[in-house]
């Protein structure tokens, strides 16, 4: 049995707090729960006895005659670590506690809190709040809520939430939408039990079709990764996340720092878990609606079916921003569309039947697209009908689109005409919108559900021998880490031992040094300055390319001294790296972060001095899936780039691929490594490989 299943679907339950009182919150769960309809046992405690609801007030909860599965703590925040005592004693090991007034509220409710989690974890008992407004399971059924009543109507939509008002908010909502919810689960504090564990409880319900989550944050991002990607496999997840702020900003040692922020990372996460991210707690449900009432699409073909040539318009305009492709039809269907259509109709897609289509008309065209092998789903237009009863459409799209595999969905234009012909939809469950952008949103969810079930997860990693990761290791204890630079020379070691292919730098403090090293490594070099303290080279015209003889050196080396001591400070030594010179190939950027909720990320994009101001970057994971990789070379311009385009050859597309899984390695490998970032990555043609020439590394203690 699933661990958690006693909130959802227990055999017994216990109300304490109840109270005879109706302006408190332990009457109105009392209430609901003898309301629910919940067939198991309820017993209700208050300590000053009584009747509530025609059954006795039970004094303490040691007079519990019996085990009892769930109970519902009502009571003062004071009194609710003595009450968790007590539950553990009668042996009550889930518990689900709607009082407020814990860290939400100061110092003292924290510290009310802090004991309740520690007896929870003495006593066993697992916890769904505090501050919460409980769970609401309409197929046990079972409501454990204190909101006004009814319970919803019985549904295939889960729905985890945050917050409790908004939580309470969509239960009365929801009533009028013609869909009804499966579970809603109002978390609060999240003392012990999370987003991430009830994840797979939720999804593997049979009566559950979709998941929808209200994020305000996750505690733990790896187990949310984890728990929300099994999930995806066989359920859609959607998510709103809000309280979206970037993080790292005024200490960002690099671009990648800079670039990157507690959005992005999120962002990521959702990709990798399978999660679609919506952006308004509409658009949350007006997808899921989709998601639960249609079949998920083969392909992302659409055919539009409408009376009115604007609407069309708009939806085939909303397809193109919502990746989704306008069906081409075949010329069989072109022929029998033709047959039944006036010579004005318009017979390619979007077809516009014109403001005479009748219901028959509407049905038969709906059958044709729907047959029709270039087609994956269907969207059916209706604003007000001049000559017939919106009704009388929907009947005939009911009967079409119960008989075919492929999703149909509507958009009823208007208000009192389509009225009664919205009712019958939802009655029919067809997910019907009340424009055509709003609806082919809903077809992209489907399509993009029916990609995220075939994600394969399995990340890549590289391994470097034992005799490496002891090397990198040893490096790595012997810096300084407390977040400033490691030393160029350092950085590039470590990044050589994880496997990346390194222009290796050599530091000199002359220029007598500068010369030996130019002549060992070869003509032409490049010489950088080699202070710590200057992280953007190329800011204070540190970098000089193409030194081909040791005069050149020299002269480099003596011209660098003199511009950059005076900048230098207490403490710092005026130095030199001399490195061969790169050959010809793309720039790109690629960089390594490590985020406070999902650790390790890694970024790709274009690079050179110009990576701040084009802002051509994408994060990922680390790490990474083939999936993951795919997505930052296909999202970027840099990584279209490095299939040809003009007058850039085709570049190493499998080098850059290679460099990202081995920086995500290292990152997983060495916590103490907080970030990296190499720019530029120099991508030679295909099959020439990609080497790194400008490396920056920080760190911290883990």
């Amino acid at each position: 049995m699933n661990p958690l299943r006693p909130f959802f679907e227990p055999e017994s339950v216990v109300v304490i707090g109840a109270s005879r009182n109706p302006d408190k919150l332990g009457y109105g769960v009392a209430r609901n729960m003898i309301g629910s309809g919940f067939r198991g046992d309820i017993y209700l405690v208050n300590p000053g006895g009584g009747i509530l609801f025609d059954r006795p007030l039970l004094k303490s909860i040691e007079e519990l005659p019996g085990d009892v599965d769930l109970g519902l703590i009502v009571v003062p925040p004071k009194l609710v670590p003595e009450t968790l005592i007590a539950c553990g004693d009668k042996g009550i090991r889930h518990v689900i506690i709607l009082t407020g007034g814990f860290r939400e509220s100061g110092k003292e409710g924290a510290e009310i809190e802090a004991a309740c989690q520690r007896i929870a974890r003495e006593q066993g008992i697992r916890v769904i709040g505090p501050n919460c407004i409980g769970v609401l399971d309409t197929h046990t059924p079972l409501d454990t809520t204190f909101i006004q009543p009814p319970m919803p109507q019985a549904g295939e939509i889960a729905f985890i939430t945050h917050s409790g008002a908004l939580g309470a908010a969509m239960i009365d909502w929801v009533k009028g939408q013609g869909f009804g919810f499966s579970r809603v689960i109002s978390l609060g504090n999240q003392m012990d039990v999370t987003e991430s564990d009830v994840l797979l409880p939720t999804a593997q319900s049979p009566h559950t079709k979709v998941l929808t989550l209200y994020l305000e944050s996750i505690q733990d991002g790896r187990k949310f990764i984890q728990k929300a990607s099994q999930a995806s496999k066989n359920k859609p997840v959607l998510a709103l996340k809000v309280g979206r702020s970037a993080i790292g900003k005024k200490a960002a040692a690099s671009h990648t720092g800079a670039l990157a922020g507690s959005d992005t990372a999120y962002a990521a996460a959702f990709r990798r878990a399978g999660v679609q991210r919506v952006e308004t707690i509409e658009d949350l449900f007006m997808k899921a609606k989709a998601l639960a009432w249609c079949q998920p699409p083969k392909n992302n073909r659409v055919a539009i079916l409408t009376n009115a040539g604007g609407p069309g318009v708009t939806a085939a305009d909303a397809l193109e921003q919502n990746v989704l492709q306008a069906a081409v039809f075949s010329e069989e269907t072109i022929k029998r569309l033709a047959e039944i259509l006036p010579d004005a109709a318009s017979l390619q897609n979007p077809v516009d039947m014109l403001a005479s289509a009748s219901p028959q008309i509407y049905g038969a065209c709906l059958e044709l697209l729907a047959e029709d092998p270039g087609v994956d789903m269907v969207l059916v237009i209706a604003p007000p009908p001049p000559m017939f009863a919106a009704e009388d459409i929907s009947d005939q799209l009911i009967a079409v689109a119960k008989k075919t595999s492929k999703p149909v969905v509507a958009s009823f234009m208007g208000s009192r005409l389509v009225e009664e012909g919205i009712k019958r939809l939802r009655d029919a469950h067809i997910a019907e919108y009340a424009f055509p952008e709003d609806a082919v949103s809903a077809l992209s969810a489907l399509w993009q559900a029916s990609k995220n079930a075939g994600i394969n997860a399995q990340e890549l990693v590289h391994q470097p021998s034992p005799g490496a990761k002891s090397a990198i290791s040893a490096l790595i204890k012997a810096q300084t880490l407390d977040g400033s630079f490691i030393p160029a020379d350092v950085t590039s070691n470590i990044l050589e031992l994880s496997g990346l292919s390194v222009l290796g730098l050599r530091f000199a403090d002359s220029p007598e040094g500068a010369v030996a090293h130019a002549i060992g490594l070869g003509y032409p070099v490049v010489m950088k300055v080699g202070v710590e303290g200057i992280s953007h080279k190329s800011d204070v015209g540190g970098i000089i390319l193409n030194l081909d003889s040791d005069e050149a050196v020299r002269e480099s080396y003596l011209a660098l001294q003199k511009k950059i001591t005076p900048q230098l400070q207490t403490g710092e030594r005026f130095g030199v790296h001399i490195q061969k010179m790169a050959g010809k190939g793309q720039e790109v950027i690629i960089g390594a972060i490590r985020d406070p909720v999902f650790g390790p990320m890694i970024m790709f994009g274009s690079g050179g001095v110009e990576v701040e101001g084009l802002k051509d970057i994408q994060f990922s994971i680390a790490p990474p899936t083939a999936h993951d990789l795919d997505y930052l070379l296909e999202n970027t311009w840099a990584g279209k780039k490095l299939g040809g385009f003009r007058s850039f050859a085709k570049a190493d597309a499998g080098a850059v691929r290679d460099a990202l899984v081995k920086l995500g390695s290292l990152m997983a490998d060495f916590p103490e490594i907080q970030e990296i970032e190499i720019n530029p990555l120099v991508v030679m043609e295909d099959g020439q490989g990609a080497f790194a020439v400008d490396a920056r590394m920080t760190g911290r203690e883990a």
